[in-house]
């Protein structure tokens, strides 16, 4: 139990934060989230040229009313569980579905949701087609996504929106105290190692972490200054590419491409923070929260190699669909799909990042991130 004294001190404390960082408790900041399929809540939806869809049946089973919203996920993902903890009772909506400015402008203030299935850091990644395509289609025409640069232009919108409604001073003080959470990388590492490209290793981790340190200097210019991001998993242990490694054990090639990209983004992130005002982050090692679970899967999950939407070996070499053979306890899996985390898994991912340690979330987690001055 604490000390009396203690107790006056935290008061204290709490009181110059509320002061000082013109927050209170019952406040809420507004949430923007980018990304890819890992993020996205119903993007690609209003994208009637993409097949990097989720708008369908077994998608959505746990969702209220079964609804295949177009997440791809049996429920929410963690980009909805961190707004809830956040204290919002709902996730951001998808830009594309606020087609009038009275709508823009009413989301807008408690945050929209840009993530695209399919997208990249690199651009070309939402429209170049992987030799091991998650979507089950090899027509390049059909794959539309919006990419992360059009997600970029998209938050713009929305700052001009904020900027006619509340003026330039206050959208500044708004844009300040939002969050802007980002789950991003993993099409591009998956496009590279599986096209073979020539570009060596290092070279392409660089560029990678060069282009997203490029994102978050656009969004800075643009009043953000806080950045929750979600840095790749293990995707070699994903169910899809465990069925092309022939064993049934994880891509190891993948993964030190993850592991690669993680500590390149730690490195910009540092840099970008020291010069540039008021910036403040969170990175989140999806790599290392993942794998520990694998590893030691019990008490959360019994299955943690393959889908519990899909077909063939693993569940993992078709798409999860109306025809899919589905899983009847989901709780107990962590792979949702090919790909994709399960809602279980989703939740667990989204509460380490809001309160875990330094092992999962660094300098602070996402909680701290909220609050900070």
């Amino acid at each position: 139990m604490a000390k009396k004294g203690g107790s006056a001190v935290l008061l204290l404390l709490a009181v110059f934060l509320t002061l000082e960082c013109g927050w209170a408790s019952e406040e809420k900041p507004a949430v923007f989230v980018l990304g890819d399929s890992t993020a996205d809540v119903g993007t690609n939806n209003f994208l009637p040229g993409s097949n990097a869809r989720a708008d369908f049946p077994h998608n959505g089973i746990d969702f209220p009313h079964s609804r295949a919203t177009g997440r791809f996920s049996n429920g929410l993902n963690s980009a909805d569980f961190l707004t809830k903890l956040l204290g919002h009772k709902r996730s951001p909506p998808p830009f594309l579905s606020l087609n009038s400015t009275k709508a823009l402008k009413r989301h807008s203030l408690n945050g929209i949701n840009f993530a695209s299935g399919g997208s990249g850091i690199l651009d070309m990644t939402g429209v170049t087609m992987m030799k091991v395509n998650p979507f089950g289609t090899s027509d390049e025409k059909t794959r539309k996504v919006i990419t992360l640069s059009e997600q970029i232009m998209q938050f713009s919108t929305v700052r001009d929106t904020l900027t006619a409604v509340m003026g330039a001073t206050k959208t500044e003080k708004f844009l300040v105290k939002s969050l802007l959470f980002i789950s991003i990388g993993s099409n591009d590492i998956l496009l590279y190692h599986h096209s073979n490209s020539t570009v060596p290793r290092q070279e392409f981790i660089a560029t990678l972490g060069s282009l997203q340190g490029g994102t978050l200097f656009n969004l800075w210019g643009l009043g953000a200054r806080k950045f929750g991001i979600i840095s790749v998993p293990p995707i070699g242990c994903c169910p899809s590419q465990r069925v092309l490694s022939g064993t049934g054990e994880c891509l190891e090639v993948l993964n030190e491409l993850a592991i690669a990209f993680h500590s390149n983004l730690g490195d910009v992130l540092k840099k970008l923070s020291s010069e540039y005002e008021g910036m403040k982050y969170s990175l989140g090692n999806a790599y290392d929260m993942a794998m520990d679970v694998i590893v030691n899967p019990l008490p959360y999950f019994k299955d943690v190699k393959s889908a519990c939407c899909g077909s063939g070996t693993l569940n993992a070499e078709g798409i999860c669909d109306p025809k899919a053979r589905l899983c009847s306890k989901r709780n107990e899996y962590l792979f949702w799909d090919l790909y994709h985390a399960t809602q279980a898994a989703s939740k667990l991912a989204a509460v380490t990042l809001y309160t875990g340690g330094p092992r999962y979330v660094t300098p602070m987690n996402f909680s701290q991130l909220a609050s900070a001055c």
